[in-house]
């Protein structure tokens, strides 16, 4: 039996109910550029998953992540689902930003490609989301998940349903 040495991990996280409430009073770019200056606390999935440093602008988003031991899968590199939490996360805020107050969105799907392995040795990870097309019910928006020689490791399509909040 091999032993192994036990790392832990904490965080913590504001309720996400604080943030919801905002989403009918204020545009998409406005709650994102909120977040960002901490007007308005980060949902959950930023601390769970240790992502960084977003920028938003009007139909494109990015954030980082710096690869930990924590994210990774039994091959000793990370896990898919982190890196298609990130380009998911990238591809919807940016249609996020072109949605006026009252107005909400849902993914539809998100077909994910990775290209290369991710380990903590990639170093900063660069995830840019660009929306490719918006309409009155549906947004096509893509991401991708670069390493600091930005070399592709990763791209994603996401399509967005679009309605109205209640």
């Amino acid at each position: 039996m091999t032993q192994t040495q036990e790392r832990t991990r904490t965080f913590t996280w504001s309720d996400p109910a604080g943030g919801a409430a905002h989403l009918g009073r204020r545009s998409g770019l406005e709650l994102m550029r909120a977040m960002i200056a901490g007007e308005l606390a980060a949902p959950p999935i930023m601390h769970l998953v240790d992502m960084s440093r977003m920028e938003a602008e009007e139909g494109r988003v990015a954030v980082e992540l710096l690869p930990q031991e924590f994210h990774y899968n039994p091959l000793g590199t990370v896990h898919g689902g982190v890196l298609s939490t990130l380009l998911d996360t990238a591809a919807a805020c940016a249609v996020h930003t072109t949605l006026p107050a009252g107005v909400g969105y849902t993914s539809l799907d998100l077909n994910v490609k990775f290209l290369r392995p991710v380990t903590v040795d990639t170093g900063l990870l660069r995830c840019e989301g660009t929306v490719l097309q918006r309409g009155r019910r549906t947004a096509l928006a893509e991401a991708r998940l670069t390493d600091p020689a930005n070399r592709l490791a990763a791209h994603a399509t996401s399509t967005c349903l679009i309605f109205p909040l209640p």
